[in-house]
């Protein structure tokens, strides 16, 4: 369906921000998602980008109802792992599990047929069937030594499965196998193996707020008490010498004092001239 030059240019300009925030910012992705949606609601593209701006955000009713109508409107079928996916967040993993099994998996792409394998051993786990999910990730992909897009979800599912099960040691080869294959990171496989190899991380900068508040001075504090012990010294100094210099002139006037009362003494004694 083909819109005018001024509406398709609005509705463009929405997509590509949906486009863009849809994994930093889904929540404004979605607010971009449903103002295309009102300007071009019988364009597949724009519902299939509403579909996905509300899976983000776990509207999962939302989102599957516009992917339906993505593909009645366009008759594909690369939305069928994600409408899958769509049912476990509902809560019905049996209906994921039948989209699995239907004939249109069969006309998906390589990638998608990982993707709905994904979902479908997601859906096993949702039912505790763990045995169950783990064959269902065991397949060709997954042992073949090639690295593709999808190899490295594709291992960290099976190494998360194998854990969760209680199979540890071969956990870890999976997940060792998965930091092999995950260049840009895209898993915490890494974060993952060593937890199981028991290596703890300690952050540099809360250890060292710790030893500040275990009684270790810093550079400013140590400057502070100097600066403290200082002051405390030379009032030290000035109330003795304040002591010396007052017990001395306290002697000294005493002594004055002293010698004053002798002398009145002395003339007190000292007899009287008559008066001629």
């Amino acid at each position: 369906m083909s819109l005018p030059k001024g509406l398709a240019e609005d509705v463009s300009r929405n997509l590509v921000m949906v486009a863009r925030l849809i994994d930093e910012d889904p929540e404004s992705a979605y607010a971009y998602s449903r103002i295309a949606l009102r300007l071009a609601s019988r364009v597949a593209a724009v519902r299939e980008a509403a579909g996905f701006a509300a899976y983000a955000n776990q509207k999962f009713s939302e989102a599957l109802a516009e992917f339906r109508a993505a593909r009645r409107m366009t008759g594909g079928v690369e939305l069928w792992p994600v409408m899958a996916d769509c049912e476990r967040g509902l809560g019905r993993p049996e209906k994921a599990l039948e989209m699995a099994g239907a004939p249109e998996v069969q006309k998906l792409d390589k990638a998608s047929q990982v993707e709905m394998r994904l979902v479908a051993a997601g859906a096993r786990r949702d039912m505790d069937q763990l045995e169950a999910a783990i064959v269902t990730l065991q397949s060709p992909e997954l042992a073949s030594n090639s690295v593709q897009p999808w190899t490295a979800r594709l291992r960290y599912a099976y190494a998360d499965a194998l854990l969760a099960a209680g199979r540890e040691g071969e956990a870890r080869e999976w997940f060792a196998k998965t930091v092999e294959s995950d260049k840009d990171g895209s898993t915490d496989a890494s974060d993952r193996l060593a937890e199981l190899d028991g290596v703890e991380f300690v952050d540099a900068l809360v250890e060292d707020e710790d030893e500040g508040e275990t009684g270790q001075v810093t550079a400013p504090e140590a400057e502070t008490e100097v600066h403290a012990e200082e002051e405390h010294r030379d009032e030290d100094e000035d109330d003795e010498i304040e002591s010396v210099t007052t017990d001395g002139v306290s002697d000294d006037v005493d002594e004055l004092e002293d010698e004053d009362d002798d002398q009145d003494d002395s003339e007190d004694d000292a007899p009287h001239r008559s008066e001629s």
